[in-house]
């Protein structure tokens, strides 16, 4: 979605640019595909790594290893990622990551909020990324030349927001086609070079870090297009759900996607949507159902009124008659 539909093709590029290299190059000279996702929160950074997985390792669950790096922010931590040195307390466990990487060698590893992370533990990255492994506290090598690592980042969140905002606006006001929007909308060089880069740089304050990276991919805000379906799709997740629980059929106008789609906030991405939704359409229907205005069988029609407020119409199951003769 969003900016996720746009960065897609850039990273399998990428990917495939660094597959089509393995059968040719011999494996001390194969480096893993390395990203980071850089862009404010809610617009489907995360997403799209566990689509990645999903598309190369089908239902493998071995295949996806998350790390929340907001729990390696102190010097100590290290060894939860490799595992503790032999004669400390957890030697035998193993680390988080070597283990997961033991089991599945060409796992989809996402290192979520990476910024988070304690410079150790990105010392730990460098031999990770550049010869494609790892030694853990047992002193054993863990060999993941084909693993592929993702890290998001809120970096420079509030920059990229304000830009994408300003790149949507001359965007709608061309008047382009839906076909060429996402081929054309993109963060510019020089924006990337003088805005961008000096953000990352001044956090994590090692170029050898950021250059074992093979892209930084950047995720812009959402188009209209593209929140109207968010809001469909947000609208039939309740919809499948109030038919399940309660075998209540719900719909709505199209005029109910547009209202809930004001209420997006650049900020926080999908999730303001989720809110709205929730905010507007959900806590109606649970009060409508605690007031025993809908039932098993009926109906709920969403609408919007004059004033902008969304409203739900019910309709209570027809009463089956039985006749004799």
């Amino acid at each position: 979605m969003g900016g996720m539909m746009m960065t897609i093709p850039l990273c399998f590029s990428s990917w495939d640019r660094q597959v089509c290299s393995l059968p040719v190059l011999p494996p001390w000279q194969r480096s893993n595909p390395d990203y980071i996702h850089d862009a404010s929160i809610g617009i489907g950074k995360t997403e799209l790594a566990k689509q990645l997985a999903n598309y190369l390792h089908k239902d493998n669950k071995a295949g996806f290893i998350r790390m929340d790096m907001s729990e390696f922010q102190s010097k100590h931590e290290v060894a939860k990622f490799i595992g503790s040195p032999p004669g400390y307390v957890g030697f035998e466990e193993g680390g988080q990551l070597t283990e997961k990487l033991r089991q599945c060698p060409d796992a989809v590893v996402l290192l979520d909020e990476v910024e988070k992370a304690h410079p150790d533990v990105l010392t730990i990255m460098l031999q990770l990324f550049d010869e494609g492994r790892l030694t853990d506290g047992k002193g054993l090598t863990v060999e993941c030349k084909e693993a592929i690592f993702v890290m998001t980042s809120n970096l420079a969140q509030q920059e990229i927001g304000n830009e994408g905002q300003v790149l949507r606006a001359e965007e709608d006001a061309s008047g382009l086609g839906k076909e060429s929007r996402d081929e054309t909308l993109s963060l510019s060089r020089r924006f990337i070079d003088t805005v961008v880069y000096p953000i990352l740089r001044g956090h994590f304050q090692r170029d050898e870090f950021l250059g074992r990276i093979n892209e930084v991919l950047f995720f812009l805000p959402f188009n209209t297009e593209e929140l109207q379906l968010i809001v469909t799709k947000e609208l039939e997740r309740w919809a499948e759900k109030a038919l399940q629980r309660h075998s209540i059929k719900l719909s709505w106008d199209q005029d109910v996607v547009l209202s809930l789609v004001g209420g997006y906030n650049v900020r926080y991405g999908a999730r303001s949507i989720q809110h709205e939704v929730e905010k507007r359409v959900v806590n109606q229907l649970a009060k409508a159902h605690e007031m025993s205005e809908m039932q098993p069988g009926g109906t709920a029609h969403l609408s919007v009124d004059s004033e902008g407020k969304i409203r739900i119409r019910t309709t209570k199951p027809k009463k089956e008659r039985s006749w004799g003769f």
